[in-house]
């Protein structure tokens, strides 16, 4: 499924995208590394390329995740997920993203995840969103807060980042 609104655009990411992806990594390795989800000792290594697409795609697929790049009047700027999905009684999932250091602070994230929670709400019929992020991470809170999600609480420990388990705030949306 492709999102649109305005000049942003939500297309699935696929293995077309694999020179952007490594490309933009690379190129922004020092902006994202404070932030991207790292494997604990033990877990083994992180998936290459192709196998993360894989997994995104049988993932999509099974109703689970949604995996999408951040398009802005044509141009691939960053990344966001719908991740987490689970149905039933409890109907939430969380958001995840990360966009170019060139394109940050200009709202864009703000766009991509608002057009992602309303396609989560409406289509999906999701009851409650998350979106976790590590305390230190003043533009993504103001993405949260000005996205409509509420800080709920602390979670200590929760996702390992930059090498180490981190602390995050979660802030959430519901539907209603």
């Amino acid at each position: 499924m492709e999102l649109r609104a305005g000049n942003i655009y939500l297309r699935p990411i696929g293995y077309r995208d694999k020179k952007w992806w490594e490309r933009t990594q690379r190129e922004n390795a020092h902006w994202l590394t404070p932030w991207e989800a790292t494997f604990p000792e033990g877990s083994g290594a992180p998936p290459n390329f192709r196998r993360m697409v894989r997994a995104f795609k049988k993932d999509a697929r099974l109703g689970r995740s949604e995996n999408y790049l951040i398009i802005v009047d044509g141009v691939a700027v960053g990344f966001i997920a719908l991740g987490g999905i689970s149905y039933g009684p409890a109907r939430m999932a969380f958001i995840g993203y990360w966009i170019t250091r060139e394109s940050a602070n200009k709202g864009i994230v703000t766009k991509a995840v608002l057009l992602l929670k309303e396609h989560a709400f409406t289509d999906l019929r999701l009851h409650r969103i998350e979106i976790n992020v590590r305390p230190e991470n003043q533009p993504s809170i103001r993405v949260a807060m000005k996205s409509g999600f509420e800080l709920e609480g602390k979670r200590s420990n929760y996702l390992h980042i930059d090498g180490a388990w981190r602390d995050h705030l979660c802030f959430v949306a519901t539907r209603e």
